[in-house]
């Protein structure tokens, strides 16, 4: 971050005398410097210079950047923030929640789908007066998959309680982030930040910020909980008249968090809740007077532009509010009284404030960029109708018109803001219509076939083969050579997105060289998904489905039982199907429940993780499958952080405590014991239930090394012991490939030094570090050798 200094006071027009779409200044009086940077940055250094105890969060595009500079600020010891990386966004909240209710101050940032994930925390955080903060930069839902930005994902929470202020720029969105703090502790409710996804979240402007952060921590003042010593217990701070927070530490006087509620009390909990929002109403206006007498900056419930005597009134949220202010320049100039009027705050919905701006319009243009589908609007429509009931009479009938528009982050120009203004301007109009389509045909026109569908025929060479054996309890392979398995059609067609030496197409390939007949795939969000599959074309030649990676073995699990139930009852052709699922870029830590459940439950299915160390999809983050040391975005190195602080997860190990009929490991560098235990895999899938495959996946872009070398990469991997190649079989564990028998075991830190995530370890800075792992490492094989050599394990 730049850090230029500013002049420390100075005066600025105030709201009356300007004509700009800005927010009001006044004269400011705390020093402050300017920064060039994006809403996610500001958003980042905002939470920095509060110093909260705990952020939980799951990384997601397009807020995941955040938490990455956030990491990036503690590895140089700016900050103390204990950063907890959770393994999906429903454990994140669940992390903010416990850290609150400890009495912390607590920050979160999500987007999307990452938000639904865990909303039903939310009305927790909020019923039981937990206050914290989290930022939202708005984007689609899925699915379809989309990660562009649109208002989708924040109007699941307007009723989950939680205070919910918009910024529409990135200002805004660092000015928002210190108020939000101090509003959630005055009324005791959770307050969201939200602002758009890419335009705001990633776009740099000139933005001003507090000097010092003791400024910052001054203006939102010190947080008083019961088990502080500094006061009496539940006293309060009576000198300020703050309130008190409880927590679930004051051992001296226990208190009972979330307890169970009957009809006599739950109804009295949410009338609180709503005197708390009340509440609200009253301080916020106060917040933003003393924040303007600091920063120079005003901020309101709602503003407007030119809406004094405007005709016509195009209201939004977000960045697309200052392209419009431009439409409505364009507009004026041809003598036509045009205004915009956009929120800053949702929750509470500022009525009255929206009616005083709207109060002299003929007609409102609602632009909604989302749909509550079937209501006639999106949600901002509904409740800006419901405002103006109260001023919408014979003699002052005000028309309200819904555009849906820009949905997953379709650009909004100055021309479509002057087309929807033009819109409201004729009488014909349509009360409800969708702007931006693509007209469509109502004729049945299929989309055109790349590639003949691959028969079962035609997907059974018979290269290799697999039967049980059971005088010996194991699955026989015959065949799986390389030179053989060429004779195995492509499932997935070339010419795919992935980096140059991907690992994800060369593991897919090899798994399915060994499984032959027909195949269903499903993917898991990630890399290999994105990758294969942009609209409206696909590379898989074969049946395909995709969830999001929370979900993708109990997605699976339900075709698999759908299929088996329509054969039972003749509605579906005799024949088998090896039902594949690939997880990968992360997938195997949010995905680890259903994966589990679907192993526990036994289905006929493989699960597929191409493990590449990182949530390599949205920029590489740490997974828990990332090596301990590894560099990653969320794990950088720094004064006070070695990369990863936690060794790896052992996933084989995981899925095999279910009691699988078969786990393995598997790499690129052995392929014919690829192709063997991916026919063994799926025989094992098909003939008696879920059959888990791990493969250690190459990523030369996030690991920072050459495409052309993944291979060896891959294989020292191997030879340190770090992924060792082995099969769990009906229970009973053998060793595929020794190194140490083979004379071919390494360091591990030789494996380290062949990647620029890891190399660092292999210096004399980091041995401590590099000594811990090669002795887990080493434990760990230890541990499965035996295994291998015990007749029961």
């Amino acid at each position: 971050m730049s850090d230029q200094q500013q002049s420390t006071t100075q005066a600025f027009p105030s709201s009356d005398q300007q004509q700009s779409s800005t927010q009001a200044f006044v004269k400011k009086t705390a020093a402050q410097r300017k920064l060039y940077e994006s809403g996610n940055e500001l958003a980042a250094y905002a939470a920095k210079q509060i110093n909260y105890h705990i952020m939980g969060y799951y990384p997601i595009t397009p807020s995941t950047q955040i938490a990455e500079n956030l990491d990036l600020s503690g590895a140089r010891g700016e900050h103390n923030i204990r950063l907890i990386a959770a393994e999906g966004e429903h454990s994140a909240a669940g992390i903010c929640y416990g850290a609150s209710a400890g009495g912390g101050r607590v920050f979160n940032a999500t987007s999307a789908n990452g938000l639904l994930y865990a909303l039903e925390q939310f009305p927790v955080q909020s019923g039981t007066r937990m206050p914290m903060v989290m930022n939202v930069a708005c984007r689609t839902v899925s699915g379809p998959l989309c990660i562009k930005g649109d208002h989708s994902d924040i109007m699941y929470l307007l009723n989950t309680g939680w205070i919910i202020l918009f910024a529409d720029d990135p200002q805004m969105v660092y000015d928002f982030n210190l108020i939000a703090l101090k509003l959630a502790e005055k009324v005791n409710l959770p307050v969201v930040v939200a602002f758009d996804g890419f335009f705001t979240s990633h776009q740099k402007q000139k933005c001003m910020v507090f000097s010092e952060d003791e400024t910052v921590q001054h203006f939102i003042g010190k947080k008083l909980s019961c088990d502080n010593p500094e006061i009496s217990a539940f006293a309060g701070n009576d000198s300020t008249g703050e309130n008190r927070f409880y927590s679930v530490l004051d051992l001296n006087h226990p208190v009972s968090v979330g307890s169970y509620m009957n009809e006599p009390d739950i109804i009295n909990n949410k009338y609180q809740l709503f005197l708390a929002m009340e509440e609200t109403r009253k301080k916020l206006p106060i917040l933003f007077d003393e924040f303007a007498s600091l920063s120079g900056r005003m901020h309101t419930f709602c503003r407007g532009y030119m809406c004094e005597d405007a005709d016509i009134i195009l209201f939004l949220l977000g960045s697309s509010f200052h392209t419009a202010t431009v439409a409505a320049d364009t507009l004026r100039k041809e003598g036509i009284r045009a205004g915009v009027v956009t929120l800053n705050v949702l929750r509470p919905f500022p009525s009255d404030e929206l009616r005083h701006l709207c109060m002299h319009a003929k007609t409102i243009v609602a632009a909604d960029r989302q749909d509550s589908y079937g209501a006639g609007g999106g949600n901002m429509s509904l409740e800006l109708r419901a405002a103006l009931q109260d001023i919408t009479d014979s003699t002052h009938p005000i028309r309200v018109l819904t555009r849906i528009y820009g949905l997953g982050g379709k650009d909004f120009f100055v021309e479509d803001a002057v087309a929807l203004f033009r819109e409201g301007l004729s009488p014909d109009a349509r009360a409800f219509d969708y702007y931006g389509i693509t007209p469509g045909t109502t004729e049945n026109c299929p989309q055109p076939q790349y590639y003949a569908p691959l028969t079962k025929d035609r997907q059974s060479p018979g290269v290799t083969t697999c039967t049980f054996d059971p005088a010996t309890g194991k699955m026989l392979v015959k065949g799986g050579l390389i030179k053989d398995a060429t004779a195995m059609p492509k499932r997935i067609a070339p010419g795919i997105g992935t980096c140059p030496g991907c690992g994800i197409p060369v593991n897919l390939n090899l798994l399915l060289k060994g499984i032959e007949g027909n195949v269903v795939f499903l993917f898991q969000t990630g890399c290999g998904m994105v990758t294969t599959t942009a609209y409206p074309k696909t590379a898989f030649r074969i049946p395909y489905i995709h969830n999001l990676f929370q979900n993708g073995a109990a997605t699976l699990s339900g075709l698999v039982e759908v299929f088996e139930e329509r054969q039972k009852r003749g509605e579906y052709p005799k024949g088998e199907i090896t039902f594949i699922m690939a997880s990968g870029d992360g997938g195997m830590d949010i995905g680890m429940g259903s994966a589990l459940g679907t192993a526990l439950r036994g289905h006929h299915l493989l699960l597929f993780e191409y493990d590449n160390g990182g949530y390599m999809n949205t920029g590489y983050q740490l997974s828990y499958s990332t090596p301990m040391g590894a560099k990653s975005s969320t794990s950088h190195l720094g004064k006070t952080q070695y990369g990863k602080t936690f060794f790896h997860k052992d996933m084989p190990q995981i899925m095999a405590a279910t009691h699988l009929p078969y786990v393995a490991t598997v790499a690129e560098s052995n392929p014919h014991d690829f192709i063997k235990k991916a026919a063994k895999a799926a025989a094992y899938a098909r003939e008696f239930g879920t059959a888990y495959v791990k493969a250690l996946s190459a990523c030369p872009l996030n690991w920072n090394d050459r495409p052309d070398t993944e291979r060896k990469v891959i294989a020292a991997a191997v030879d340190c012991c770090y992924f060792p190649l082995y099969e769990i079989e009906r229970g009973i564990t053998s060793l595929s490939y020794d190194p140490k028998k083979s004379h071919k075991k390494i360091p591990v830190t030789e494996w380290f030094s062949m990647m620029g995530r890891t190399k660092h370890l292999a210096t004399e800075e980091y041995k401590s570090v590099a000594d811990q792992i090669q002795a887990e490492v080493d434990r760990r094989y230890e541990r499965l050798a035996a295994c291998a050599e015990h007749p029961l394990l």
